[in-house]
């Protein structure tokens, strides 16, 4: 039993304590004794988790109004959350940034895998991007934030306070500039394209790190290339392949922010006379593009998250393949399409089927060359599944 200053919350008989030991880092709603002392503990409180049989297991943070209810904060139960507590889980995970990257723009801190539940933080130079998904992280901002800055040395820091995941946790969207000042979009190098992200209004936090290298797979094939990018976002794969060598891209986006913010990284990197955009729907302007014979080397399709959860599976799915239906018949005989996924929610298999159904069904037929993943700097833990979200499928569509 634990000696523990802090409440104690304790696993349901049937629950299992094996997993936690493990290193499984979520315990569900069903699985702990939610008594009047349990659910009276505030939003991303602190407390000793016990097995049925009260033996210690480690140090959680509690949200009952979440259907995870309780986050692996420290293995150790007598371990204190605290900013020196944070500076060295930042300066671990920081450690391995500064070996896989040359320059300070990456993912510094992914959640459950580097040992910060629900909080993501992504460096962009002097400038950082903390997004506290958890009640525990929201209740520390102010020292997540300072153990940021004595670690990393960022002059601006903002919160993105957005996203599904804050929903789930019951807490409010808000973004804030926490410290600093951020005048304008911030260049961002990557693969030798250079990327302007909008780290104060922009999607999530401005720009996605994780498929760097699927960008830098693409770029190989995009060598002297005409290239399609849809789901274009601030042009991550078109302005890559423009680096890379491609004759010409074509950028298709629904927001008009987005596109320009990619217009203003091409003009960046020299390559604005090869690039051009389309603003709309990403299904219709594909359908437009087949009525009109455009045909490209390279097509690459990288959507949102149509599975953001199990419940959304099936619609997920069926959208996936309608993407790789539409896209398919704009590939010229012998060219290359990419399809990607960031749905946790659908597994590789999944996905890879019902692209290849797409695929099929847009009449035509291909060989697939890579799957790829997030970087490194997306650490996956082994023990949860979702944080192995990120899939890109690359085919080679025969005539």
């Amino acid at each position: 039993m634990s000696d523990s200053p802090l409440p104690v919350v304790r696993l349901r008989p049937k629950a299992e304590a094996r997993a936690i030991r493990h290193g499984f880092p979520w315990v569900y709603a069903d699985e702990l004794v939610t008594d009047r002392r349990t659910s009276n503990l505030a939003p991303g409180a602190f407390a000793v988790l016990e097995d049925s049989e009260r033996r210690p297991l480690a140090l959680v943070t509690v949200n009952v109004q979440s259907k995870i209810i309780a986050r692996v904060m420290d293995r150790d139960p007598g371990a204190t959350i605290d900013r020196a507590w944070l500076s060295a889980r930042i300066a671990r995970a920081a450690a391995l940034r500064d070996r896989l990257h040359d320059a300070p723009f990456y993912r510094l801190v992914h959640a459950e895998a580097d040992g910060l539940p629900g909080v993501v933080i992504d460096r962009f130079g002097d400038a950082a991007v903390i997004q506290p998904n958890a009640a525990w992280a929201e209740t520390m901002i102010d020292d997540l934030a300072a153990a940021l800055a004595d670690v990393t040395g960022v002059t601006a820091i903002v919160k993105n306070g957005t996203g599904r995941s804050r929903g789930l946790e019951g807490l409010a969207e808000e973004t804030a500039l926490l410290s600093g000042r951020i005048e304008a979009p911030v260049a961002v190098p990557m693969n030798g394209a250079t990327y302007m992200a909008d780290i104060l209004g922009g999607q999530k936090t401005g720009l996605f790190y994780d498929q760097r290298p699927n960008h830098a797979f693409a770029q190989r094939l995009a060598r002297g290339a005409r290239v399609l990018d849809v789901f274009a976002h601030v042009g991550g794969f078109s302005l890559a392949a423009l680096a890379g060598g491609a004759e010409s891209a074509l950028a298709v986006d629904s927001s008009a922010a987005a596109l320009a913010l990619a217009e203003a990284g091409a003009l960046a990197g020299g390559t604005a006379g090869r690039f051009t955009t389309r603003q709309g729907d990403a299904f219709a302007a594909m359908e437009a593009l087949a009525a009109e014979g455009a045909r490209f080397d390279l097509v690459v399709c990288d959507p949102p998250a149509f599975a953001p959860s199990k419940q959304a599976l099936e619609a997920g799915l069926r959208a996936y393949e309608r993407v790789a239906r539409l896209a398919a018949p704009l590939v010229a005989p012998g060219g290359f399409l990419a399809l990607c996924s960031c749905s946790h929610a659908a597994d590789l298999t999944q996905f890879r089927n019902a692209s290849a159904r797409g695929i099929g069904r847009g009449g035509r037929r291909g060989q697939l060359l890579h799957t790829g993943y997030a970087g490194p700097d997306h650490p996956m833990l082994p023990q949860l599944a979702e944080s192995g979200y990120l899939k890109a499928l690359f085919f080679r569509l025969d005539g």
